[in-house]
């Protein structure tokens, strides 16, 4: 079995049994593998694919919602754990934003926003809302690209609702999503009224600045 599968089981299986010494062990083992390639998506390429695998667990009835929930959770800390990020003292004049669309995993946020500031991308964090309270908060401040990330296929489909609340207010935004939902089915973005997608967190930043190219920000 090749080293990067024996990686992914043995990170799996520390997440389903709750162990996060198990998982810390494994999870820095894994970033020091990828130590020389240096990004976050070579951390996000063992991430993603077992917290998949899990999530699919739950809809055939293998795993349990709490395992589910509580893996994203543990992946979240050994995140913030394992990848420092860069700061940069810059504003946010490109009027970024993003946000967990009703959801309470905010690994893919986290994630995101790393990427971001990692390039030199301060966006807000509105961390969990509803449509209307996201919509209220991109009006007010006049956000301009709002990045939402979902994981469960009902939050994805409140983008639409999001989108229509700004459409008729008259606002302009651009709606970026990312998330499993997005990944399993490559229309649904559209169907839902967003602007662009990504398939995984290190394509936040190409998006972001080819919005800002079109819009000449």
């Amino acid at each position: 079995m090749e080293e990067r599968q024996v990686y992914l089981e043995r990170f799996e299986n520390a997440l389903l049994s709750l162990d996060w010494l198990a998982a810390r062990k494994v999870f820095s083992e894994i970033a020091e593998h990828v130590k020389g390639e240096g990004s976050i998506a070579d951390v996000e390429g063992f991430i993603v694919p077992v917290l998949e695998k899990i999530g699919a667990g739950w809809e055939t009835g293998e795993v349990s919602l709490s395992q589910v929930y509580m893996s994203g959770r543990i992946c979240e800390v050994l995140l913030g754990e394992n990848t420092p990020v860069k700061t940069f003292a810059v504003k946010n004049t490109q009027k970024i934003a993003i946000a967990v669309l009703e959801d309470y995993h905010l690994l893919g946020k986290r994630m995101v926003k790393s990427v971001l500031l990692a390039n030199g991308l301060q966006p807000v964090d509105y961390g969990t809302k509803s449509a209307p309270e996201l919509a209220a908060c991109v009006i007010k401040d006049g956000i301009e690209i709002l990045l939402v990330s979902t994981l469960m296929l009902p939050s994805a489909l409140r983008v639409k609702e999001l989108r229509k609340i700004l459409s008729d207010s008259g606002n302009g935004v651009k709606i970026v999503v990312g998330g499993a939902p997005f990944r399993f089915d490559e229309n649904l973005w559209k169907a839902v009224g967003a602007d662009a997608t990504g398939k995984r967190a290190s394509d936040a930043v190409g998006l972001v600045r080819k919005i800002m190219e079109e819009k000449n920000v």
